[in-house]
């Protein structure tokens, strides 16, 4: 693991919305992925401000709230198709990208700022074993170590430098049971478990993949492209929106990485109202 010299911008204010990953603790626990999508809405009340999300042909639109930072404030979300790609876009308040965690130095104790896209095709979609949690993709920034091997994304020569980068992943999201707010987490690979798991899955021992997408932060927008043939060209998948803090364990153990403050969710809900088709 590798810490970049990285600096944030803007140090993070968490808000304590515990609450809100305990809603979608609520939806998501022991929910097959389709089930989620078709859930009904759940009460918004827990939602750290009222977003009011309303559906403006393909995306979730939301009203600006007063999420802080702004950078993690949803105003819009879609999921397209253009051309062969599947493309994922998240729009927000503020400048899109320009907050990132405080490097601490290593690996444990390391924050993780992240955008979220919830989807509710199976997680063996992508390689992982069927029905094991909500398979999400993700772009992510985490200065303190690179979880990308096979990717150079910053151009310099070396492909263990440069997790401070947004990059993009897929994890497989289920919630947390050891803790009493129920909070989601990326699933663990507990020890003896050898579970199928992606090609360019990097090692870590959580369901985690790191396919190397082109992730572009631009202005107020978050965008990563992923091939529709990646997906097995889907007809159509229903799909949330999502800006969260997670922290890695400090002692390295199960839970190892954690959803620890969710600024934002799209529909406020988390009932994955937002429907791709091809």
């Amino acid at each position: 693991m590798t810490r970049l010299p990285i600096r944030s911008t803007r140090r993070v204010v968490v808000p304590a919305a515990v609450a809100v990953a305990a809603v979608a603790a609520t939806v998501l626990a022991g929910a097959r992925p389709d089930a989620a999508a078709e859930a009904a809405p759940q009460p918004v009340a827990a939602v750290a401000h009222d977003h009011r999300a309303h559906h403006h042909g393909p995306g979730i639109v939301s009203a600006p709230g007063d999420t802080e930072p702004a950078a993690f404030d949803l105003v819009k979300t879609t999921v397209r198709r253009q051309g062969d790609r599947i493309v994922f876009t998240e729009q927000v308040r503020g400048r899109a990208g320009s907050v990132k965690p405080e490097p601490v130095g290593q690996f444990a104790g390391s924050s993780v700022l992240s955008y979220v896209w919830p989807i509710s095709l199976n997680a063996d979609t992508v390689g992982f074993p069927a029905d094991s949690g909500v398979l999400a993709m993700a772009a992510t920034s985490h200065p303190d170590f690179d979880d990308t091997p096979l990717a150079d994304e910053n151009r310099n020569g070396s492909k263990d430098d440069d997790g401070g980068l947004w990059h993009s992943h897929w994890v497989v999201l289920v919630p947390d049971t050891t803790r009493a707010d129920g909070a989601l987490k990326v699933r663990d690979i507990l020890p003896g478990e050898r579970p199928r798991l992606p090609r360019t899955w990097p090692g870590a021992p959580i369901y985690l993949d790191s396919p190397s997408y082109p992730t572009t932060v631009t202005g107020r927008t978050v965008r990563i492209e992923v091939p529709l043939a990646a997906l097995g060209f889907p007809e159509t998948f229903r799909y949330d929106g999502v800006t969260a803090a997670l922290k890695v364990n400090a002692d390295l153990h199960d839970p190892l990485l954690r959803v620890e403050n969710p600024f934002d969710v799209a529909s406020g809900d988390l009932s994955l109202p937002g429907t791709f088709w091809r």
